[in-house]
């Protein structure tokens, strides 16, 4: 048997491909929308792609799950678990609990655990050339490497109203029903890893085993004593923030991600090019240097989103593609550095990247306006807006701070000031530069607050000490 992980540092998310390289079949798990990874590893050991399936409706990236079937005609399959609201809208065979999917020697077992979400998949496998047992388990968003999926994403993100607690109950069942029912020696492979937005104290090696989590991660003394109650307190506690995108993203995996086949080529725009589309309202320019570049001078009207490390996620910060109809337009050294943009951004469906520009020579400049921390007291302005996770703010904030996210802040405009200058900081001004470019874009008078709230921190101590 073959099993290979894919992982995405961008979105922290893994997928899997598993073959049976006896009949030389292989089904991918979880599949991201760029597929080219899946195909080049089919080709290298012989394989064909004969079965595609994730485990559940993602929040957080758009599912290459109809694109790969698309490119491969292999057969697909979702959960049919989860009730008359959570059914997929498109064409597939649906899975229920225990069902199984055949690949020569090698098995699937469909077994449903709801918490994360309603219809939630995880899947056994079972190697028949070594065992007539499973020996490996893709937990999705159940089960991470010392934490669970979190319960409250469809309230968060998908408009449910106290979703949170009826999952956290059913996690608390699935635990106890299908995970510790489980020998110890299996070992896990879950959806996720440090960083995702979809727990809150996500591992970050790549596997663990049913008995390590059974022994040592947090859950299981509640487990053990059974004790729901106090399981669905700290779960349910200190959740990071859901970014807005992910309602845009429940809503399209759960009807089916567009299929994009070939991809067209990306053209080189000139300036001149680039000032007639954004003039026309038909492009805009998005800056993919870093934050400390950007503040130094960038492109009038440009979007600030950084290549390439974190370029899903802040892309979907800064650009609604179901609110806005214009093309994208990178700054890229290259066709090669453009390509690979484009194809972060798709794994978030922001799908109408026209092309790139290697120079900022000849296009409009502009130089963010900021001001200094000891300059804010005096500094007139209608809202001092802090864009941190809820956790930093918590911990400590700026006086009279109004705390919106920057993953949600594009999507709140109702409550921020129509007149007068916004004052935007986050903790050392990288989320601060996407957020405060996302909301000039939109008509606000944006000035960013310099060194953010590290710098004004620092300033303050200095002039206390």
């Amino acid at each position: 048997m073959l099993l290979e992980r894919f992982y995405d540092e961008d979105l922290a998310q893994a997928s899997y491909f598993i073959g049976c390289q006896a009949k030389g079949e292989a089904i991918v798990v979880d599949a991201r929308r760029d597929i080219s990874d899946y195909l080049a590893l089919a080709a290298k050991h012989g394989m064909r792609i004969v079965a595609v399936t994730e485990t559940h409706i993602h929040a957080d990236y758009l599912s290459g799950t109809r694109e790969l079937a698309a490119a491969t005609g292999a057969a697909t399959y979702v959960s049919g678990e989860g009730g008359a609201d959570w059914q997929y809208g498109f064409e597939a065979e649906r899975l229920m609990d225990k069902d199984t999917i055949k690949l020569g020697n090698i098995t699937v077992t469909a077994r449903h655990t709801p918490g994360h979400t309603p219809e939630h998949l995880s899947f056994l496998i079972t190697d028949g050339a070594f065992s007539d047992q499973p020996g490996y388990m893709l937990s999705g968003d159940f089960i991470f490497a010392g934490d669970l999926g979190r319960p409250d994403l469809l309230d968060e993100a998908a408009g449910g109203v106290d979703t949170r607690f009826a999952g956290a109950k059913d996690l608390f069942t699935s635990l106890k029903n299908v995970f510790l029912e489980l020998p110890d020696h299996i070992q896990v492979y879950p959806g996720h890893g440090s960083g995702s937005a979809c727990g809150k104290a996500l591992g970050a090696v790549p596997s663990t085993t049913v008995g390590y989590e059974r022994n040592f991660a947090w859950w299981g003394r509640y487990l053990a004593a059974n004790d729901e109650e106090g399981f669905i307190a700290e779960l349910l506690d200190g959740q990071p923030d859901a970014h807005a995108y992910f309602a845009r993203m429940k809503r399209q995996n759960r009807d089916g991600a567009k299929v994009l086949g070939t991809l067209p080529q990306l053209v080189e725009f000139t300036a001149e090019q680039i000032i007639e589309q954004t003039a026309a309202h038909e492009a805009v320019f998005v800056d993919t240097r870093g934050h400390v570049a950007v503040a130094e001078g960038t492109v009038a009207g440009a979007l600030a989103i950084p290549a390439i490390a974190k370029m899903a996620n802040f892309g979907a910060w800064a650009f609604d593609p179901e609110a806005d109809n214009r093309q994208l337009i990178l700054f890229a050294e290259n066709l090669e550095a453009a390509q690979e943009m484009r194809d972060h951004l798709m794994r978030v469906g922001i799908d109408a990247v026209s092309g790139y520009a290697t120079t900022l020579e000849g296009l409009p400049a502009f130089t963010p306006p900021s001001i200094k921390p000891a300059e804010l007291e005096n500094f007139e302005h209608a809202l001092l807006l802090d864009v941190r996770g809820r956790g930093e703010f918590n911990a400590g904030a700026i006086p009279n701070a109004k705390h919106i996210s920057g993953g949600r802040a594009l999507w709140t405009l109702d409550e921020l000031p129509t007149d007068g200058k916004i004052v935007t900081y986050c903790q050392s001004g990288l989320r601060n530069s996407i957020v405060a470019s996302a909301l000039r874009d939109a008509g606000y008078d944006v000035v960013e607050l310099a060194g953010s709230y590290a710098g004004w921190d620092a300033a303050m101590n200095k002039t206390n000490a």
